[in-house]
């Protein structure tokens, strides 16, 4: 068995009760956003910067005490978080391949994070059991590749 497929197959799926937010803020805010996500400090939460925008991700709960303290941004929810809860290797070929066409397959819209050791997706909440299915499904595969 390849190790992508040795990965999926072995890989636990955690799932928290939180629904997220993700919110879209410009370039300039990064100071704000990083303000923010240091009062938070949950378990799960996440700032992208790039040369075009910021893009921080909150538990929809704390994400309404901050966002007048964000002006300018546009946000999307309620999402849902999945984790591998397993690590994964930073030299690792084709897991997220694995994972994201089991998804499209089943129809299921994804935003992907990756820490250093575990892999994160951001399903819409509606969602969620349909890519949690399709998910086991897709590690039922892999332990028999």
């Amino acid at each position: 068995m390849d190790p992508a497929h040795q990965a999926l197959a072995n890989a636990t799926l955690y799932v928290d009760e939180l629904d997220y937010t993700l919110i879209h803020l410009p370039a300039p805010a990064i100071t704000a956003a990083a303000g923010v996500l240091a009062e938070i400090g949950e378990p799960f939460s996440a700032l992208i910067v790039d040369k075009d925008e910021v893009t921080l991700v909150l538990p929809a709960g704390d994400w309404q005490d901050f966002k007048a303290r964000l002006p300018d941004h546009r946000a999307a929810d309620p999402f849902r978080l999945i984790t591998f809860d397993t690590p994964l290797a930073l030299d690792l070929v084709g897991f997220l391949a694995l994972v994201s066409r089991a998804l499209a397959d089943a129809g299921v819209t994804v935003l992907a994070f990756s820490a250093f050791e575990r892999d994160h997706l951001l399903v819409p909440a509606s969602q969620l059991e349909r890519a949690v299915a399709a998910l086991r499904a897709a590690q039922a595969r892999a332990a028999q590749a």
